[in-house]
């Protein structure tokens, strides 16, 4: 890594040497070479430090050790301020390079696209546990829709965790504190307001490791976690998102999929603040129907499509 820092690879690390060795190993063939290593450490024993020390790339290495810990995603956020390069390449410490030239796909895309200022790849799905992979693509049609409206992100994420993509730094954009099961999808789609469309990389980059321990596996469908996380994405945006169709079915599946039933549900998942009238109307709507309905897809969709018809003059008009 000589001459000027133009990538700076950012690495949130916590208590997993083994695996943050993967991520250094695949970091240090890349055949690119205009990148600084930035590691932001929570860990509170020394495992992180000793393996820096002993990895070939220790001298270009920066390092930071958070006392307290910082969590999620300000870990994330620390590694970013520190950064020093004009592009962040943030990298989740279970996940790794797939070849030695992604760093040089990357760079070069910008490179091909000096307005863009936000990059994404292909990236390869490893379960861990099951010793399978699944390669992950973007279909044209989500293409399109990225490129129309970010928030079209609520519905799916069809960019991806961080590690796949690379960014413009720019100040004070980072990840919100509030968050963690919707955290990437929120910094994506503010990002993404403030300027140029993303740009796709039609090719696997990126290998993301999926293991029990992560964030993400203990979120999923635990109504604690995403039923105040969606109703603050909600609230952060207004309601007034909801008039994009793709953003109300994704809701309308948040109710449904987490089984609310009443607002007493809500209340359980220890979220006080008021419940906009439109996810009231959807509560009460999906509570009168039996639930083996809402599960089958065909129906579900039409009676969303009709709820979403009925309501929308009463609910968004003006």
């Amino acid at each position: 890594m000589t001459g000027d820092v133009f990538i700076s690879v950012c690495i949130p690390a916590y208590n997993r040497p083994a695996n943050l060795k993967r991520l250094l190993d695949s970091i240090q063939v890349q055949t690119y070479q205009h990148f600084e290593v930035l590691i932001s450490d929570d860990s509170p024993g020394t495992e992180i430090v000793s393996l820096i020390q002993q990895h070939p790339l220790s001298p270009m290495i920066r390092y930071v050790q958070n006392s307290p810990s910082l969590g999620t995603p300000e870990n994330w956020n620390e590694a970013i301020r520190q950064a020093k390069g004009e592009w962040i390449k943030l990298m989740h410490d279970d996940d790794w390079f797939a070849d030695a030239r992604a760093l040089q796909v990357f760079a070069d895309m910008v490179k091909k696209h000096p307005d863009a200022h936000f990059f994404f790849s292909e990236y390869q799905n490893v379960y861990l546990e099951e010793n399978r992979e699944e390669t992950i693509r973007i279909s044209p049609l989500w293409r399109k829709r990225l490129s129309s409206n970010p928030e079209n992100l609520i519905s799916k994420n069809v960019i991806g965790p961080p590690s796949v993509m690379l960014h413009k730094k720019i100040p004070d954009c980072i990840y919100d504190k509030n968050l963690k099961w919707l955290v990437d999808i929120d910094f994506y789609i503010r990002y993404l307001r403030s300027g140029p469309g993303p740009v796709h990389i039609p090719e696997t980059l990126i290998r993301v490791g999926l293991g029990e321990d992560q964030v993400t596996r203990m979120c999923f469908r635990n109504p604690v976690v995403e039923i105040p996380e969606n109703l603050y994405l909600l609230n952060k945006y207004g309601v007034s998102c909801l008039k994009n169709i793709i953003v109300y079915d994704a809701f309308w599946r948040f109710v449904r999929n987490l089984n609310i039933r009443s607002l007493e549900d809500i209340q359980h998942a220890s979220y006080s603040h008021p419940v906009p009238a439109v996810i009231q109307s959807m509560i009460r709507f999906q509570s009168s129907i039996p639930a083996s309905v809402l599960k089958t897809g065909i129906f579900s969709k039409s009676l969303m499509i009709l709820h979403y018809i009925f309501q929308y003059p009463k609910l968004f008009r003006g």
